[in-house]
């Protein structure tokens, strides 16, 4: 299935139709999605799709070779033998003279394994011929670190060519609900608080399975296809995993303060803190600070989470459990370990969506536009944020029976007191429909009387 990416397809569109020449760089996590977004992209379209593999150069230069003659219909270069890359980015550029014609280099990095030299032997391509072509070069890699420091960062030989950039980021929570449309809501916002936004992730979960059967399969039982996810994750990205992956462990059992971790972990604060550093650029790990804290910049008050649900997932019940998985016992986990904390995830799930709503339609809904926006610790108040004006803002999560309105006073009160002023309250609650899985009005004087 292929859902959501509305936003990024406008712009590969809007890049396709410019009449310039264009050097894009797509990045993200390994699946996260990139490869298929460039697939849909380039169908019906004069395109060239090459996955560069991790092999000797030779033999990535042939199958580039082939992705051409597949790509152009053109039989003649299926018998061409490139001696380098400068021969074969020539050839592509001749064929995008006068006609527009993308050109996916997939998995860059590894072209560059092979061949330290391709940024600068790209830079020279670009300024000489690729800048005066037709040409739409796409250049994708899965590996955040590498695409961030040698293709975009100022030391790069590249530095300055690309025309524009994108780290692709997980689906959206309403997005990710519609992989499981046959399931009832509930099971469908529990599959979503174990997996997540990645969509390679999404697609693993039959819908002709149960809940228990699909996490059972897919992360309790070695052969899973989501089992070891997580080191192939850190060993893509990181030269040194176990202590990153001791770091994750940590964070999963609910040590949230960085003294705490590197306690746990068994190392200096100042060591954790360069581990956290580098989990937190490649997006596993975030650092929450209050929103209503007054400088946050040198805050002490903030704590770590891991903002990938499956990572969280992985640590909390599949490392801790490897035995048991390995000797069969997954469905034992499961029912044992996982079923009694479900309500538990799937209560924090819903403020990703109240989250998604603060960031995107609730400016709308209020008449002002939202500069901040971040998990709240209250009750009731899920998420909080700051208006344009400097206003406060709750996001409330209305419960399954009556709201307490003076739970809900006491709360509102202290965003009052940090913001300094009247704090607008929205009110949501959850639907049973996966479009529109949430229900948002702002409140009235009520929850102040």
């Amino acid at each position: 299935m292929f859902l959501g990416r509305d936003q990024e397809q406008a712009f590969l569109d809007e890049l396709y139709a410019s009449g310039r020449p264009e050097l894009f760089v797509l990045y993200g996590r390994r699946r996260v999605g990139k490869t298929e977004l460039l697939q849909r992209f380039c169908e019906g379209r004069r395109a060239v799709c090459f996955q560069a593999a991790q092999v000797r150069e030779k033999d990535n230069l042939r199958a580039f070779r082939d992705a051409l003659a597949d790509g152009l219909k053109d039989e003649l270069v299926a018998s061409v033998e490139f001696p380098d890359w400068d021969a074969a980015l020539l050839y592509a550029a001749s064929r995008a003279e006068t006609e527009r014609l993308v050109l996916v280099l997939d998995e860059f990095p590894y072209l560059c394994e092979a061949n330290k030299g391709l940024p600068s032997i790209l830079q020279r391509f670009w300024d000489s011929k690729g800048k005066r072509s037709q040409l739409m070069l796409v250049l994708c890699g899965s590996q955040v670190s590498f695409m961030e420091e040698e293709v975009l960062a100022e030391r790069s030989p590249l530095f300055g060519r690309r025309t524009a950039q994108r780290r692709l980021q997980p689906l959206s929570p309403t997005d990710a609900l519609g992989f499981f449309d046959a399931w009832d809501f509930e099971d469908a916002l529990t599959a979503y608080a174990i997996l997540g936004g990645m969509p390679a992730y999404l697609t693993r979960f039959r819908t002709d399975l149960s809940l228990e059967e699909n996490v059972t399969a897919e992360a309790l039982r070695p052969e899973g296809y989501l089992h070891d996810e997580v080191q192939f994750l850190l060993k893509n990205e990181l030269s040194n995993p176990a202590t990153y992956n001791s770091i994750l462990s940590a964070i999963a059992r609910g040590e949230r303060k960085l003294g705490d971790i590197a306690l746990a972990i068994g190392v200096e604060g100042t060591t954790a803190n360069r581990y956290l550093t580098v989990l937190r650029d490649l997006g596993i790990v975030e650092r929450q600070i209050p929103i209503t804290d007054p400088d946050p910049l040198r805050s002490r008050r903030g704590t770590y989470h891991l903002s990938d649900r499956f990572v969280a997932f992985h640590g909390r019940y599949v490392q801790p459990n490897l035995s048991l998985i390995a000797a069969g016992r997954g469905e034992r986990v499961f029912r044992e370990q996982v079923l009694p904390d479900l309500p538990a995830l799937l209560d924090d799930a819903r403020t990703d969506f109240i989250l998604e709503h603060m960031a995107g339609r609730a400016a709308d809904l209020l008449g002002t536009e939202l500069t901040e926006i971040g998990r709240h610790s209250g009750d009731l108040i899920r998420a909080a944020a700051r208006t344009a004006d400097g206003r406060g803002v709750a996001g409330v999560l209305h419960p399954e029976t009556k709201l307490d309105l003076d739970a809900l006073t006491e709360e509102v009160g202290v965003l009052d007191r940090a913001f300094s002023g009247e704090t607008h309250v929205i009110i949501y609650r959850t639907t049973a429909d996966a479009r529109a899985p949430l229900e948002a009005e702002v409140a009235g004087r009520e929850v102040r009387s």
